[in-house]
């Protein structure tokens, strides 16, 4: 289960982290899964489970598609907001990724917008790929859909203000042990704030490696929310489409 001095309990259960990210683009969101649903033909014979599901935004628009949606999140602020959204087909609950939730009950697993990397350990990332691998049905489908490690790294930024709502985010990035690192440092209300994001720099050959070992198969890999071929020096994202 999770530590107490795991740096993502503390900053995603924080109503800063959605404060500084509110710009996320939901309709470049919805346009994502919609793409998905067309490449993977989901329908609403199907059952998603969306792994790190943050508030919900895609497993209320894959419910609004039709689908019997899961959504699961270690944040129990994002859990108790999302739940305000619930229905006969659509559920959200507190869970640690590392954990099987349930064995072989999914038809699509979908871990989205890097909500992977957090962990300290190769065999905890390991533990995490392999309980998505078990909660599949046969011949079920995982996305998952992670930074571009080479992109990222070329192109950092170590240093930006962002003012939000009254608040001026100091933000510094660097690359410190494999991990990329951003240091949040912020003052509201007479006190002073520091969160830190480390998510590890995992490469592709490291994922082959994590999936190979969870008996996936690679369908494709793509580079960006258009689902154009994935490109190490150039693309945006690495997402990864894997089969049980």
């Amino acid at each position: 289960m999770q530590s107490k001095n795991e740096w993502f309990g503390d900053w995603f259960n924080s109503p800063y982290y959605h404060i500084l990210y509110q710009h996320r683009d939901h309709e470049e969101a919805r346009e994502f899964i919609d793409r998905l649903c067309t490449y993977l033909e989901i329908g609403s014979q199907h059952k998603v489970l969306d792994l790190a599901c943050g508030k919900g935004r895609h497993s209320i628009y894959l419910n609004q598609k039709g689908c019997d949606v899961i959504g699961l999140d270690l944040s129990e602020q994002n859990i108790e907001h999302a739940r305000q959204y619930e229905n006969e087909k659509l559920r959200f609950f507190v869970h640690d990724m590392r954990h099987v939730w349930k064995p072989k009950t999914f038809d699509i697993v979908l871990n989205m917008f890097t909500s992977f990397g957090y962990f300290e350990t190769k065999h905890e990332h390991q533990e995490a790929i392999s309980a998505v691998a078990k909660s599949l049905k046969p011949g079920g489908r995982f996305v998952l859909d992670f930074l571009n490690p080479y992109k990222v790294i070329y192109q950092l930024v170590p240093e930006e203000i962002k003012k939000i709502d009254g608040i001026e985010f100091h933000i510094s990035k660097y690359v410190e042990d494999q991990h990329i690192i951003k240091e949040i440092e912020f003052e509201h209300e007479g006190k002073i704030y520091d969160f830190k994001e480390r998510v590890k720099a995992i490469r592709r050959s490291e994922f082959l490696e994590y999936f190979e070992h969870a008996d996936f198969k690679v369908l494709d890999i793509f580079g960006d929310y258009m689902l154009n071929p994935y490109i190490a020096e150039t693309s945006d994202r690495m997402i990864f489409i894997l089969q049980k």
